[in-house]
């Protein structure tokens, strides 16, 4: 229990550092959120102060002292109120990520779970049977395949699949004529639609959890106690799965705590390929359209992501192996 509020207590220390600095980097930058909308103003001739008061009152842009501006924005983030978005005016930012969220979840959530799962399982099976095609087969295929960037197997796999065969649609994550609701037809649209973009996560990320997890896993295999198992005649399988894989799978598991902190922030690249409307696709149309609060409120949502997933997988270190409690 001491280890588990150890943890809490350096996450809360954490999560205040982050959102203060959330607060601080927009302000310490050159420059007002409101210039940029004053700049595309100035384009039609000179733009007056009492305009230029206008738009930042209709922006919401923050008045006061510091220490004033800084208690209003903890109460915001706390109330989940992040200010209206300047890019998709009058979109509150709230409502523009809570539209968004679930598809990134979905697909970047899913895929990673699967990919971590399914390379661990590989990683796994190659180190038990190293030395073999079981072996060969996966490693050699999950490092070539780990060579190839997201966005270059995202334009491949949409070229050949959704251009040449037709097999795929080749943007959004529904059909024009279909309307967003909790339905059957609509959920087997939109995963047909998010096959490619799932496809392509899938492909570039499987090769390094199977790599990681039969190099750990075969230093793993030769410690004193596997040999000790082995001698003492335990079936292979629980060797393998309850000796060797349990603490073979800790450097992974570090890796999938980061990952799986950065399902929230999407995939840009592949978000951007395929058009779909994720989290990565609004945060590059937040910088293009220099949206300030929309930016803010993602880069804050992205730092908590990854120090609730961090602190989680302290948790499971925890578990797994005693030694980390003392």
């Amino acid at each position: 229990m001491r280890y588990v509020l150890n943890k809490l207590g350096l996450f809360a220390l954490t999560l205040w550092a982050a959102v203060t600095l959330n607060f601080l980097l927009p302000r310490l930058m050159p420059g007002s959120p409101a210039d940029a909308a004053i700049a595309r103003l100035a384009q039609n001739g000179p733009v007056s102060e009492e305009t230029r008061a206008a738009v930042e009152a209709q922006l919401g842009v923050p008045d006061g002292s510091l220490l004033a501006q800084y208690w209003a924005y903890l109460g915001q983030v706390v109330r989940l109120d992040f200010g209206v978005s300047y890019a998709f005016y009058p979109e509150p930012v709230s409502g523009l990520i809570g539209r968004a969220l679930p598809y990134t979840l979905i697909l970047v959530g899913a895929v990673t779970v699967l990919a971590f799962v399914l390379g661990t399982l590989l990683g796994v099976m190659a180190a038990w049977k190293r030395g073999t095609w079981m072996d060969a087969l996966p490693t050699v295929g999950g490092s070539f395949i780990n060579t190839f960037p997201y966005f270059w197997t995202s334009l491949l796999l949409l070229f050949f699949l959704g251009y040449i065969a037709h097999l795929f649609p080749t943007s959004g994550a529904y059909s024009a004529t279909t309307t967003p609701q909790l339905s059957g037809s609509f959920v087997v649209d939109a995963l047909y639609h998010a096959a490619l973009p799932a496809l392509t996560l899938l492909v570039t990320s499987l090769g390094g959890w199977i790599i990681g997890m039969r190099n750990a896993m075969i230093n793993t295999l030769g410690e004193d106690y596997v040999t000790f198992a082995e001698a003492n005649g335990i079936g292979g399988r629980t060797v393998a799965l309850r000796y060797a894989a349990r603490n073979a799978i800790l450097p992974n598991l570090t890796g999938f705590g980061m990952a799986l902190g950065g399902v929230v922030g999407g995939s840009i690249l592949v978000e951007q390929v395929f058009g779909y409307p994720g989290i990565g696709f609004l945060l590059f149309n937040a910088v293009i359209g220099q949206d300030y609060p929309l930016m803010q409120a993602l880069f804050l949502m992205i730092t908590v992501s990854v120090l609730v997933a961090n602190l989680l997988v302290d948790i499971l270190y925890g578990a797994l192996d005693p030694r980390t409690r003392r």
